[in-house]
């Protein structure tokens, strides 16, 4: 006997899959994962074998997942598996879409054509893309859904006694913040970066008053948090009133949080598309809308 669907979860993700799970009344089955000693994976999936399989797993930290992936898919379709759709709501690889320098590994067509040959479909959350701007034209062997947490980020937005200014750090923001302004009827900035290295960056703000205003940056990801932490800086110059910063996905990486405090952001909200204390409102029912 075989399960015909199911959601399966890896051990850094449970909660997440279990919401998913729940949120499209699927059972939700575990994946074991062992790691030796000189760093393999060993994967077990559920005994029981199942037609359609949902893997719900982020894809942050990505490299050993990567492979764990490869093995999983290998063994479902050994034990009789037909479909398999990942959910990432985090999808990984997707900023290097160019050889910059000779020689560079364009990172996002080589991931991307080995995730479309580990799973049928591909559901995802606001990827990180840039010339490229469709995820269809990055993975194009593989059928892919691509979703927005936009339509999320309302309660938020509501906590402010007058309406907030919504500013993106950067040109790469502004499908984001104009979506959200125009959802909720907000004003909105988008300012202009320059960057001289992972963690070097400059923001020039546009010619527009911020004095007194709740000002709430806008963005997909933190990464190491420099980019939204000096917009922040210059809006406080500029006389705002309050900063706060609202994403997708929170990477988060190394010092990025107490960076973006230290220049006064007061909080930072984001999906739990990776697991982190800043979770504020969770993927579950826009993923299995989509799923469904």
């Amino acid at each position: 006997m075989n399960d015909h669907c199911c959601v399966l979860s890896f051990p850094e993700y449970v909660d997440a899959a279990q919401r998913l799970a729940a949120a499209l009344r699927l059972p939700c089955r575990a994946i074991d994962l062992h790691r030796f000693p000189d760093g393999e994976s060993c994967v077990r999936v559920p005994s029981t074998p199942v037609e359609h399989a949902i893997l719900c797993r982020s894809l942050f930290s990505p490299n050993d997942k990567l492979i764990e992936l490869m093995l999983t898919s290998a063994t479902l379709r050994d034990r009789g598996t037909v479909r398999i759709t990942l959910v990432a709501p985090y999808l990984c690889y997707m900023r290097q879409d160019a050889e910059f320098y000779p020689g560079d590994a364009i990172s996002q067509k080589i991931i991307g054509a080995f995730l479309a040959q580990q799973v049928d479909t591909l559901i995802t959350v606001d990827p990180h893309l840039h010339r490229v701007h469709a995820l269809e034209h990055a993975i194009p062997a593989l059928r892919t859904v691509t979703l927005s947490a936009t339509t999320l980020f309302g309660p938020c937005l509501r906590e402010h006694a007058e309406p907030p200014l919504l500013l993106g750090p950067d040109r790469e923001s502004e499908q984001w913040v104009r979506t959200i302004a125009q959802a909720h009827d907000l004003d909105f900035a988008i300012a202009q970066k320059d960057r001289s290295g992972d963690t070097s960056v400059r923001v020039e703000l546009p010619s527009r008053s911020f004095k007194n205003r709740d000002v709430v940056l806008i963005d997909d990801v933190i990464s190491t948090g420099r980019t939204l932490a000096a917009a922040a800086q210059q809006a406080m110059r500029a006389g705002a009133r309050s900063v706060r910063a609202l994403a997708t996905h929170g990477v988060f990486v190394e010092d990025a949080e107490a960076f973006m405090r230290n220049a006064g952001i007061q909080d930072v909200w984001t999906s739990d598309s990776i697991p982190h204390h800043s979770n504020r409102f969770a993927l579950a029912e826009l993923i299995a809308a989509a799923i469904d």
